[in-house]
């Protein structure tokens, strides 16, 4: 009754202001200023690249985590502001595969950090690589800029609260045809036979001394039936490896000879860890994904703002700067399990990494992107008052079936439910509990990605090159731009940190090599 009431105060509060047009007149006017502030491009070279990756938060999802941030601080939600909603340039991405007109994570991966489309289920590689075949992984393997920032010189990190081996992080180092091939252990005998590399594998070997590696995946890390640290007597969670490696071990034996390494499994660990004194961390909390961030232990589980502030903190110490993948990857399990609540306040707290990352970097030398790999098939209506939970009910009942029905509703997915013959009658469950289904328009076991285009929201040096419609695999063209690596530095011979305004001409063979791809 008190959070109804005090939801109710604040909506008397905006109504009374929101009656007078000046109110409206005054705050537009407020953002026309801050907007002609953008005139004056930040066309510096960016020391730092961050990308924040929210895996299956489409467009609906951060509207909806959105209102959800600000109920959750007793406001009524619309008028709230989420950190990425500051960032001063926006774009929309498009993000189908090259075989799929609705995306699925590895495809878009391998877009997003290595600016190429591919076909779904393959991370780093072209799309002349077909999917579980391992013949064609060699010589259509392609690049990540994470990568690229490495051989620059500068620090690179990954950061996710799924697996540190799955679709989006393995896409920064592994080329692999099968984005499930965890561990040795998930492929089949010929594909070991025939070379091909299991992806916990290619972590450590790909691209060596990755600074910052923290999420969860531990298992696929030990030898087979190996128990796990934290849940010893649980035969689910033991080491997947037929090989008999222990990776952990490998890479604790290695970083030896650095200056200073260390490795981590739980919060307490992770914490006690002083930034200054150590270069290399290797962090896995859980053998397979992190917890949503609602069940999270908060005595030994981090969440994604502790990890992403202890990885800066770690990173920003290289003097060439560094480049930071971050994924709030627990909002698309959310949302394939149909469970809404989950999914936004997981959408929430990358929001709120977001703001712990921007308060302890600049704007003038770190180019931060926040964007979504692709949607699902979440949305919210209903015609709801002002204020309205986002969790809770529509106004009306259904003219149809005279039924209640939540605002949040799925097109597809685990919450299609009939009792004789009739939809479920949503008011005599706990819609708004933790773990509550939304309504489905199809059953399925687990609901589906959506195929609109996403968000791409961009603040600090060249930002603006992030504007209107682009394909999705323009994202690290532009990031490499900002940053002078990769393929995109000759613009940059100015000295002093600010770039010079000349692109760079693609040479004529260059130009002649993707007219013989168009034709």
């Amino acid at each position: 009754v008190h959070t109804v009431f005090t939801v109710w105060q604040v909506n008397l509060c905006f109504l009374n202001q929101e009656k007078d047009p000046l109110f409206w007149n005054t705050w537009a006017q407020h953002t026309l200023k801050n907007a002609l502030t953008l005139q004056k491009l930040n066309q510096n070279t960016a020391k730092n690249l961050i990308l924040f990756l929210g895996d299956g938060m489409g467009i609906p999802t951060v509207t909806a985590a959105r209102i959800l941030k600000g109920q959750l601080s007793g406001q009524s939600g619309e008028e709230t502001q989420l950190e990425m909603d500051k960032f001063p340039f926006v774009a929309l991405s498009k993000t189908y595969n090259t075989n799929a007109q609705v995306a699925d994570s590895a495809g878009t991966a391998t877009a997003y950090l290595c600016g190429v489309k591919a076909n779904e289920g393959t991370v780093g590689v072209s799309a002349a690589a077909v999917r579980s075949q391992c013949n064609t992984t060699q010589g259509n393997e392609v690049t990540s800029i994470l990568k690229w920032a490495k051989e620059a010189g500068k620090s690179v990190g990954i950061v996710t609260t799924t697996r540190v081996n799955h679709a989006t992080p393995s896409a920064a180092y592994a080329h692999c045809v099968d984005r499930d091939w965890f561990s040795d252990g998930e492929m089949p005998a010929e594909a070991v036979q025939a070379g091909c590399k299991d992806i916990a594998r290619q972590l450590f070997e790909n691209i060596p001394n990755i600074d910052v590696i923290m999420g969860g995946g531990r298992k696929y890390m030990f030898p087979k039936n190996q128990s796990d640290v934290e849940y010893p007597g649980d035969k689910k969670h033991f080491g997947t490896r037929k090989d008999g490696r222990n990776l952990v071990e490998e890479w604790t034996n290695r970083m030896k000879n650095k200056v200073s390494s260390q490795y981590v499994w739980n919060k307490r660990e992770l914490l006690s860890v002083n930034p200054n004194n150590v270069d290399y961390i290797l962090g896995l909390f859980e053998p397979g994904d992190l917890p949503y961030n609602l069940e999270r232990n908060t005595e030994t589980d981090p969440s994604l703002t502790e990890m992403v502030e202890v990885a800066i903190k770690i990173l920003r110490k290289n003097p060439r700067g560094f480049y930071l993948l971050v994924e709030g990857g627990r909002i698309d399990h959310g949302h394939h399990e149909g469970k809404a609540k989950q999914a936004l306040h997981e959408a929430v707290e990358m929001d709120r990494a977001i703001g712990r990352a921007g308060l302890i970097t600049s704007i003038y030398d770190t180019m931060t992107v926040v964007t979504a790999d692709h949607s699902h098939m979440f949305n919210f209506g209903g015609y709801t008052p002002r204020g309205n939970t986002i969790f809770g009910l529509a106004p009306m009942l259904s003219d149809v079936d005279q039924k209640p029905f939540t605002a949040i509703l799925y097109g597809n997915g685990p919450g299609f439910k009939v009792i004789n013959g009739l939809r479920e009658n949503v008011s005599t469950l706990d819609y708004q509990g933790t773990n509550y289904q939304a309504q489905s328009a199809v059953p399925l076991r687990m609901e589906t990605h959506g195929g609109e285009d996403v968000a791409v929201f961009a603040k600090g040096p060249m930002a603006h090159l992030l504007h209107g419609v682009h394909e999705q695999n323009y994202i690290p063209h532009v990031m490499a731009y900002a940053a002078c690596i990769g393929q995109n530095r000759d613009h940059c011979m100015s000295s002093g940190g600010a770039s010079s305004l000349s692109p760079a001409l693609p040479s004529l063979a260059a130009l002649l090599t993707l007219t013989r791809l168009l034709c």
